[in-house]
């Protein structure tokens, strides 16, 4: 099939190609600056949790060795755990066949997409029967669970909300909190922390499938603040977390409006809708990014 192509003569063509080349890099490069803006913001986030759940809030208070490789000192009044001694019950999702089992409506049911950040994102959704649900009752979850990916993207964790109580699971790992010694929430964090997530890591098991094993994880050490401090922790990461989050969105919106401008520029000068026959470098280069800087700024506004 034919396809037409505007064709400009061959000097106005090396002149559209010297005006995108040197607007298009100076856009890139603003887009560089967002991306590296949002791995600096990932840094810090995870920089955040990590000190929060296992240094507390408290810089003033005296330390300890918690003896515990990875997790180094702790404060002094914490203790330090094993999951095994401060949790009901910590067993398997269902583990099965499920290409007959889902349908349109029913029990929800979780697996390891779904679980992100200390997060569950029940998309896309899966059903199970409520009498298949029932049947399978040991990975029915309660509010304050705790989930980990079992296989795939291992170590990730989440908290199971009063919004996913109920629901039952698939070839996760399910942790139940003993309620008066631990919170769901702060040990989520905790297994978000970089020091839960390379702990996780180290007892994988499996050369060709790496999963996680229950009985290893019975046996992950956990630094364990009173019970008003955990509350003081999860709050505290709520709060400073939701500003991460803000700022990573508007860099991702500013990155998205540049990218949009970046192609309708292009668009525009292999077109003729602009007139770059007597561009010429602009004396200040600061001007432009200024300019591309305030247009993103109102574009997220």
């Amino acid at each position: 099939m034919a396809f037409p192509i505007l064709l400009a003569p061959t000097d106005e063509q090396s002149r559209i190609a010297r005006f995108l080349d040197h607007e298009t890099a100076k856009i890139d490069a603003l887009i560089q600056e967002q991306q590296r803006l949002i791995e600096l913001l990932k840094e810090k986030r995870q920089a955040v949790i990590s000190h929060a759940v296992t240094k507390g809030l408290d810089p003033t208070v005296p330390m300890k060795d918690s003896g515990v490789e990875w997790l180094g000192e702790v404060p002094a009044h914490w203790e330090v755990r094993k999951l095994s001694t401060i949790t009901d019950k910590i067993t398997n999702g269902y583990v099965g066949p499920t290409r007959d089992l889902f349908v349109d409506a029913g029990i929800r049911y979780l697996q390891s997409l779904h679980i992100k950040n200390n997060e569950i994102r029940f998309t896309p959704e899966y059903f199970v029967p409520p009498d298949w649900s029932n049947a399978h009752s040991k990975s029915v979850l309660k509010e304050g669970d705790v989930l980990v990916v079992q296989t795939g993207d291992i170590g990730q964790s989440a908290v199971v909300t009063e919004e996913y109580a109920g629901c039952n699971c698939h070839a996760l790992i399910v942790v139940s909190p003993v309620r008066q010694v631990l919170h769901g929430d702060y040990l989520a964090w905790v297994l978000n922390s970089g020091y839960g997530k390379n702990t996780l890591l180290s007892i994988q098991t499996g050369a060709l499938h790496p999963h996680l094993n229950c009985g290893y994880v019975k046996d992950v050490w956990i630094p364990l603040p009173p019970q008003s401090e955990q509350k003081e922790v999860v709050r505290y990461l709520k709060d400073e977390l939701a500003t991460f989050s803000n700022l990573t969105q508007q860099s991702t919106k500013i990155a998205a409006f540049l990218r949009a401008r970046r192609s309708a520029l292009i668009s525009a000068a292999v077109t003729g809708k602009i007139d770059v026959r007597n561009w010429k470098p602009p004396a200040d280069e600061h001007a432009f990014d200024e300019e591309v800087r305030q247009a993103g700024l109102e574009a997220v506004s």
